[in-house]
């Protein structure tokens, strides 16, 4: 999904020009020009008129992060293939950026050797237990959300809380029929 990527290029790494962008997604500065406009149109890329020239258009992000109800969506049957598409590729996109660290790592050894979490918990919670969990994860979030400084990393955090399907082992019983 093209902007998917190009709105969360722009939330990442800040103000850039369609062709700039053009060249980091391997796509044409039109191509990538027309999706930066459908993304305007929803309110979530915005022109940078601090920026460039009439030769040069800037687009940066509306926002500074991306927060997605599936129950906004779920009830319009038109939607339902969109949502399923643009999901997985948020689930994909989150696969590669772990990926690209782990690959990284020798990298970072250093100042993140012992820093960096990847954390995988198993709760018993009712759904609203799992919404205010959620929602205290994020209030903490937004107490560390500032401007950059020097000597700061871009630092992604990942939060899910979402209900698994319990797979119990079959009985003996029923392998033997």
């Amino acid at each position: 999904m093209l902007c998917r990527e190009l709105s969360e290029l722009l939330q990442a790494d800040g103000p850039a020009t369609a062709t700039g962008l053009g060249k980091r997604v391997g796509e044409s500065s039109g191509t990538t020009s027309w999706h930066l406009r459908q993304l305007a149109e929803a309110g979530l890329v915005e022109e940078d008129t601090e920026r460039g020239n009439k030769r040069e258009r800037w687009w940066r992000s509306a926002q500074k992060t991306t927060r997605m109800r599936a129950a906004d969506f779920i009830d319009d049957p038109d939607l339902a293939g969109p949502l399923d598409t643009y999901l997985r590729s948020v689930i994909e996109h989150r696969y590669q950026a772990e990926s690209r660290f782990v690959s990284e790592l020798p990298r970072w050894v250093g100042e993140w050797y012992d820093k960096a979490v990847f954390n995988d918990a198993r709760l018993s919670l009712t759904p609203e237990e799992a919404a205010a969990m959620s929602a205290e994860v994020e209030e903490v979030v937004e107490r560390y959300r500032r401007d950059a400084r020097p000597g700061d990393h871009n630092v992604i955090a990942h939060w899910s809380a979402f209900p698994r399907q319990a797979r119990p082992e079959e009985s003996d019983d029923s392998k033997s029929g």
